[in-house]
């Protein structure tokens, strides 16, 4: 029994060669791992291909309407001056006594601003005076003295025809009239001496009494009761010689350096939009009032004054200004006819060699367009030629982008 379990299992452990061969599966495995490579192989290409086209910012091209038609040819910065500006000081060297000034107060003109110590100029004053006074009575008494030669005199000569007096006698009152008349004469221009002492005196006196020159404002207080002020400098540090600054606020007005290279596109009396750096949304009508008939040799610049033609107190002196130089207004049937052209922002803009293009969106593609520029309108550029109204521009493109190459609009 045991024998034949044992040749039984042998049986079972024998290998048939004649039976079918059972299929392996390393083939369908292999199948399968090309099969994932192509697919991965396949995203990788498309997500590539779907990032090759470079993220880009667009505009709208604007037309040149309304205020916009009235395009800058320059652009320029400066700085807001005064014409009538002047520090006030004592023409002479005194002690502060009095000061009715402070920042910001407006003042009119002749106004007393300040005084200083006037008692010795007082002193003078009244010394010239009692001079003066003497000088009147030395007169009167001359001239009373004068009168009563010549009546002597008259009756001298009655006397002489009379004989009753000898002609010696005559001669001797004629020369004290003379002499008498000439006395009151010399006492006339002592009056005068005194007249012009005393009017020295005074003019010391008011020197004392510091006034406005001019209306204005006051911008700075440059001294104290106490502190001895002068119109000269004494060098120690201890002497003012200014009691304070006044600026005349209609004299104010903008001037700028222009380089020398486009001074040609300025031209007095044409328009210009001024703009504060501290008011960037105001624009403050200008013009230009002229050309300084010089340059700056080491800058190449020109000066040019330019009026503000609105006054209002925001404006103030040393404020920084940006300034458009306007084209100039032409008629107006012949503003209708004139061809406009568009507007975009100056981002969009770029060189190539001496041709100023643009790139344009077209079908998901750059285009690269030649144009014409005009003026500047606030940041934007006016474009003549070579772009159209409602046309897609491209701000800010990338260095490396060409005419043709696949762009993408950034959300």
């Amino acid at each position: 029994m045991g024998t034949m379990e044992n040749s039984d299992l042998l049986k079972e452990l024998r290998i048939d060669r004649g039976a079918p061969p059972v299929p392996s599966r390393k083939p369908l495995w292999t199948a399968l791992g090309v099969i994932a490579l192509l697919a991965v192989a396949g995203g990788t290409w498309f997500a590539l291909a779907g990032s090759s086209a470079l993220p880009v910012r667009t505009v709208l091209a604007q037309p040149m309407t309304g205020a916009a038609a009235s395009a800058s040819v320059l652009d320029a910065t400066g700085y807001v001056t005064a014409r009538r500006s002047a520090t006030v000081s004592a023409q002479m060297t005194g002690t502060l006594t009095e000061l009715h000034i402070e920042e910001g107060e407006h003042v009119e003109a002749g106004q007393v601003l300040a005084r200083l110590d006037d008692s010795a100029q007082r002193a003078y004053l009244a010394q010239a005076q009692a001079q003066l006074n003497s000088a009147n009575a030395q007169l009167a008494q001359g001239e009373a003295q004068l009168a009563q030669n010549r009546r002597d005199l008259q009756r001298m000569q009655d006397m002489v025809g009379r004989k009753l007096v000898s002609q010696q006698a005559l001669e001797q009152a004629r020369t004290q009239v003379e002499t008498q008349t000439a006395q009151t004469q010399w006492q006339h221009r002592q009056i005068e001496l005194a007249q012009a002492a005393v009017k020295a005196a005074q003019v010391q006196l008011d020197y004392c009494t510091v006034r406005a020159p001019f209306s204005g404002v006051i911008i700075a207080k440059a001294a104290q009761v106490g502190e001895i002020v002068s119109p000269l400098s004494a060098g120690g540090g201890f002497t003012r010689t200014g009691v304070g600054t006044i600026v005349d606020m209609d004299s104010l007005e903008v001037e700028v350096d222009v380089n020398e290279a486009y001074i040609g596109r300025v031209v007095a009396g044409h328009p210009v939009e001024s703009v504060l750096n501290a008011y960037p949304d105001w624009k403050i009508p200008s013009h230009v009032i002229a050309i300084i008939p010089t340059a700056d040799r080491s800058k190449a610049t020109v000066k040019v004054r330019i009026a503000i033609d609105t006054k209002d107190p925001r404006i103030v002196p040393d404020m920084g200004v940006r300034v458009a130089f306007l084209e100039d207004k032409k008629p107006a049937a012949q503003a209708q006819t004139a061809p406009r052209g568009v507007l975009v922002p100056a981002a969009a803009l770029r060189k190539d060699g001496d041709k100023d293009i643009v790139f344009v969106l077209k079908d998901s593609k750059a285009q690269r367009r030649a144009v014409s520029l005009g003026g500047s309108v606030g940041d934007a550029r006016e474009v003549r030629a070579g772009l159209s109204a409602g046309e897609t521009v491209i701000v800010e493109a990338p260095a490396d982008l060409k005419d043709g190459a696949a762009v993408q609009v950034k959300s």
